[in-house]
């Protein structure tokens, strides 16, 4: 007897990623920020308003997104060179200007106008599950990765 396949795979996952993906680059393009930075400016943001701390926003970028710390420090550099984010104190952190405050609210409301497009009209509990299910497949996909 013949295993059947299953009905979520990695190639669904990846089909949705890369589909959604393109709509965030295109969100990214019209404001001039690649996705390293605008991940960046998403974690930088999350801590306000108390500043972030450097190492612990390049730690999350790399553990997440399966980058280097050369990438993640390179996105960090550049945020810096256009002024939207800027380094403080000692241990460094990170924090918004003013410019990186405009950029990063331009930014979010073009996702969640993705995000409503995409997702408004699904039932919430079939979210909820969506959501519990690619948790546990990254958990373990990261559990493996670390073995």
């Amino acid at each position: 007897m013949s295993k059947q396949t299953p009905t979520l795979t990695g190639q669904d996952i990846g089909q949705a990623e890369r589909a959604t993906r393109a709509l965030l680059d295109a969100v990214l393009a019209a404001t001039e920020t690649t996705f390293h930075q605008s991940v960046v400016l998403n974690l930088t943001a999350a801590n306000a308003p108390s500043p972030a701390g450097l190492d612990g926003v390049v730690e999350r970028m790399t553990h997440g997104l399966k980058i280097g710390r050369p990438t993640a420090l390179d996105a960090i550099d550049e945020l810096v060179a256009k002024g939207l984010v800027r380094r403080a104190g000692d241990p460094v952190s990170l924090a918004l200007t003013s410019a990186g405050k405009t950029r990063f609210r331009s930014i979010r409301h073009g996702i969640g106008q993705i995000a409503e497009r995409l997702y408004g009209d699904l039932p919430p509990e079939d979210l909820a599950t969506t959501h519990r299910i690619l948790a546990i497949v990254t958990e373990r996909a990261n559990a493996e990765l670390a073995a």
